[in-house]
């Protein structure tokens, strides 16, 4: 099948599609309506924003968690959403394969969330509170300390060295929190001090 189109028909034939086209992308079509139809709310728009660092490695991603539930009024906020950060300069919104699934990490059913302890001739671990805890950890910390610092050394030079016990640090933290963790460790005089990325 042949059509015989001249230049100035086809020019014509085209600025009609163009115009059809565009009323219809201004809304004066059936077609902008079915569309709106099937455009659904935004599923995050009715939750609490939080931003925070990926807990997995010392790359120290940031991550975005969304919540519902308003904690000022009382309400239990829950998780509905984690992805990554786009304004974060490690990762730029992108997450690693564990990254990706720390929303089914944070609702795991095997999941600790309250300290743990093996007492001395059991089979089994039982929850205790936070302050017994950190006063169980205090105490072993003094306990050790007392015992084992070295004052001076052969010498005579004051040294205060403690070197039965080493502290790792987390290195997904600020440049603050690591500088208070480095000063806090060195003033007990903890000699052996590292954390997971080596730095």
């Amino acid at each position: 099948m042949n059509i015989d189109l001249s230049r100035r028909g086809f020019l014509k034939l085209a600025g009609a599609g163009v115009a059809a086209t565009s009323l219809g992308a201004l809304g004066f079509g059936d077609a902008e309506a079915a569309e709106k139809a099937h455009v659904r709310a935004f599923k995050l728009a009715s939750t609490t924003e939080t931003r925070n660092t990926c807990t997995y490695c010392s790359v120290a991603c940031g991550i975005l968690i969304y919540s519902k539930g308003d904690v000022a009024a009382g309400e239990q906020a829950t998780i509905v959403h984690i992805e990554g950060d786009a304004d974060h300069p490690t990762n730029r919104g992108t997450l690693c394969p564990k990254g990706a699934a720390l929303k089914d990490i944070v609702h795991s059913e095997s999941r600790l969330t309250t300290p743990r302890i093996r007492r001395p001739g059991t089979d089994r671990f039982d929850e205790i509170s936070w302050d017994e805890a950190l006063d169980k950890i205090a105490r072993a910390l003094k306990d050790d300390r007392d015992a084992n610092i070295v004052l001076k050394n052969d010498a005579g030079v004051p040294v205060n060295r403690w070197t039965s016990t080493g502290f790792l640090a987390a290195s997904a933290t600020t440049n603050e929190t690591a500088w208070l963790t480095y000063k806090t460790v060195r003033a007990m005089g903890i000699a052996g001090l590292d954390n997971q990325a080596r730095v």
